[in-house]
């Protein structure tokens, strides 16, 4: 039986996608800031539930080793995760640096954590969730980007730098998700000049795709046994970035900048 280890399992993508492999035979390590309250995937078969707040660097190395503990581990989902919007003038430093030590360091630790495991089995796969918003950008997201570009960066080095050891790196990129990206996960920068601009913008996002439906497709990357980095996921992502690149980067930014400017005009 092959196991899984999931970072942010408690909601969404990662709750998604620790029940689709527990469903497939997988035994899955669930992890979440808050585990006392979950209530639905402690019930289920060969799930162990963890604590484990990815921005807290002490808390990363002993659940790490707890799931080392528990047994062979195969494979690690970096899925924690949460959305900064806002104009730039409007973010605090707070708000920036929680976001970066979140969606970016956190990924990284958790990852170099495990490193030293899979490099002496000579064997293991990490899978970043990233974003479309990592091969993308548009306005009042620049330090989600920054981070989700960040991600997608890394995680390409990674793959070439851990392949001697038959480490394996990919990366997920959805597009919008219907999970609770715009509540709970979601930090919004407030300032009268800009918050009508940030609403127009965020009422001009569409988000079809569901967690299950993004869950399949991390699936699908963790057992196609395909030499292949980037899985995009969602009919949003595939979307955007095929027009990035019959576009061209530059064509591209300009399309975004002219559906921004009009949609601020109407």
């Amino acid at each position: 039986m092959k196991t899984i280890f999931i970072t942010g399992a408690s909601s969404g993508i990662g709750k998604s996608s620790a029940r689709l492999f527990q469903s497939k035979g997988w035994r899955v390590i669930a992890t979440m800031r808050k585990p006392e309250e979950e209530t639905e995937l402690s019930k289920l078969r060969n799930v162990t539930i963890l604590p484990l707040d990815i921005t807290d660097t002490k808390q990363i190395k002993s659940t790490v080793q707890s799931a080392i503990s528990l047994g062979s581990i195969d494979v690690i989902l970096n899925n924690a995760g949460y959305g900064l919007f806002g104009a730039m003038e409007t973010l605090n430093d707070e708000q920036i640096v929680q976001q970066v030590n979140t969606n970016l360091l956190g990924t990284m630790r958790v990852t170099q954590a495990f490193i030293p495991y899979f490099r002496e089995r000579k064997n293991g796969m990490v899978l970043n969730i990233t974003s479309i918003a990592g091969l993308v950008a548009f306005p009042f997201s620049s330090i989600y980007h920054a981070t989700k570009w960040g991600l997608e960066g890394w995680s390409e080095s990674l793959s070439i730098e851990l392949a001697p050891f038959n480490i394996i790196i990919k990366t997920i990129a959805p597009g919008g998700t219907k999970t609770d990206f715009s509540g709970r996960s979601l930090d919004l920068g407030s300032d009268p000049i800009y918050d009508e601009m940030v609403q127009k913008t965020i009422s001009g996002f569409s988000t079809p795709s569901t967690p299950e439906e993004i869950a399949a497709v991390i699936y699908e990357a963790t057992t196609d046994g395909k030499d292949q980095l980037r899985y995009l996921a969602g009919e949003t992502a595939e979307k955007r970035f095929n027009q990035r690149l019959e576009l061209g980067a530059e064509n591209f930014r300009k399309e975004i900048k002219k559906w921004f400017l009009n949609l601020q005009n109407n």
